[in-house]
């Protein structure tokens, strides 16, 4: 597990870590169903004003037009009233990628980092475009969108190249293609593109190599890398912490890992679930932030 920034991490033993960490990475998991968890009852959402969440919408879009950056992730912290604890979350959220670090967060997560199979083929899977089902005419209109279409040429074109310094033959798998995810709240269409290349015949000796190239991931973060991560961190206002991190699993041959996205932590001031999306220069405010409140859920079916 590494941090937003990549400045802080584990690796740790998949047999010492259930002392302090649950996971379910795609079936690989160290933990037990637990028939009697309570049901989710409670989920009330108390988004940051928006006039706090404009104003950091503006230093972005400064930026954007400066040409400081040109897709920036922008996330904002929700306080969040639940009658379920962090475990309790974990066991009843049903996603691809879950973790729980005992007394600090739970994560239940769509997003694919980076895959990696036994002939050393290396995938990333960017999610970029989120949208409730029940909007009108929903999948034409995130697939037409043109903001949504120009936003995801910028992250498949970052993909591509930060695959390129670890992997020869980069290639678009697949462009564009739709997932659907059923929420407490309401089911989303959430947007993705596929990316692969080939490693080295000896890219297991160098895991941590390949992983600090890639890292942080370009879908949270934005293009170019650098200098929005320096944005980031003057509009947000905030830790991220391990929100928008990755964790994995490594079992000897293949690589799983995923993007610590949907994301709830529990602070002295109580639950907060952080969310955001990406912003470039054909964003509108407000419906930016309706799409970061429309992410704060939990994933039941």
């Amino acid at each position: 597990m590494l941090d937003a920034w990549a400045d802080h991490g584990f690796v740790v033993p998949v047999e010492e870590s259930h002392q302090w960490l649950l996971y379910d990475l795609n079936g690989k998991t160290n933990s037990q169903p637990e028939p009697d968890t309570p049901p989710l009852l409670k989920w009330d959402v108390y988004p940051v004003d928006y006039p706090v969440y404009e104003k950091g919408f503006n230093l972005v879009m400064d930026h954007i037009r400066r040409g400081d950056s040109f897709l920036l992730n922008y996330t904002q912290p929700t306080r969040i009233e639940t009658n379920l604890s962090l475990p309790e979350l974990f066991h009843i959220a049903k996603a691809r990628y879950k973790v729980h670090l005992k007394g600090s967060f739970t994560c239940f997560s769509p997003e694919i980092f980076v895959t990696i199979d036994e002939r050393g083929k290396i995938s990333s899977h960017p999610m970029k475009g989120t949208l409730p089902v029940t909007a009108q005419d929903a999948e034409n209109r995130i697939l037409h969108d043109r903001k949504e279409i120009a936003e995801h040429h910028t992250i498949v074109d970052l993909i591509r190249n930060d695959l390129s310094k670890v992997a020869l033959q980069v290639k678009v798998d697949k462009f564009r293609y739709l997932d659907r995810i059923e929420t407490n709240r309401l089911p989303l269409l959430q947007v993705s593109s596929g990316i692969s290349g080939i490693l080295p015949p000896d890219w297991h000796e160098m895991l941590g190599d390949i992983f600090m190239e890639l890292l942080p991931a370009g879908s949270v973060t934005g293009a170019p890398k650098h200098m929005t991560m320096e944005i980031i961190k003057r509009a947000e206002g905030y830790d991220r912490n391990w929100y928008t991190g990755v964790f994995g699993i490594f079992d000897g041959s293949t690589v799983d890992s995923g993007v610590l996205i949907r994301y709830v932590e529990e602070t002295d001031g109580g639950m907060y679930f952080k969310s955001g999306g990406g912003i470039t220069y054909q964003s509108h405010c407000k419906a930016e932030y309706d799409e970061m409140i429309s992410k704060v859920y939990v994933p039941v079916a």
